[in-house]
């Protein structure tokens, strides 16, 4: 896939990455800019890439689940996850850690077998835990210093589908 250097990515975190089968993505921040746009009578909008979209088609095909993990209520959040048809939708979670937990021993997996795309503090705990960590462009300083991977992305600009194309191509390329 052109626009990947697998070389940039450390031997190490490629065998990581060739053995993830379960993505779990923030929203504020990852899945959307971060910002939130608000009508004269109060509604509130969000916008996600389409290419995101994309990229949980090709997870599924290749049997890799995908989801969200949000301390956000929004019902705007479920909406998207079922409208592009993503394994799980889990808003309102302060304790992501807890929670991934749970959905890995759902499907037989553990978190070394997981991603997570966070972006603030609150993302700490399960970006230390997960097999492979990653964050936007635009993540605050230390979830920059915590995760394995820096996107060149900014939040909202198709990181989850990066991230994706990132996975499916260490699986498809033997070292």
């Amino acid at each position: 896939m052109p626009g990947f250097n697998l070389r940039s990515i450390t031997q190490k975190y490629f065998e990581i990455l060739r053995e993830i089968r379960i993505i779990f993505s923030d929203v504020d921040g990852v899945l959307t800019d971060g910002g939130l746009y608000y009508t004269e009578e109060g509604l509130t909008f969000k916008k996600f890439n389409v290419k995101d979209g994309m990229a949980v088609n090709l997870l599924r095909e290749a049997k890799i689940y995908c989801g969200i993990i949000s301390t956000d209520k929004s019902k705007i959040i479920q909406t998207r996850a079922e409208r592009i048809k993503m394994d799980f939708a889990v808003i309102g979670e302060w304790d992501k850690k807890s929670k991934a937990e749970e959905i890995c021993a759902g499907y037989g997996l553990n978190l070394s077998q997981a991603v997570f795309i966070g972006d603030d503090v609150n993302d700490i705990e399960l970006l230390r835990s997960v097999g492979f960590s990653t964050c936007p462009n635009d993540a605050v300083k230390k979830v920059k210093e915590t995760v394995n991977y820096v996107s060149s992305k900014n939040g909202g600009e198709g990181i989850f589908r990066e991230i994706a194309d990132l996975v499916l191509q260490a699986k498809e390329n033997p070292v």
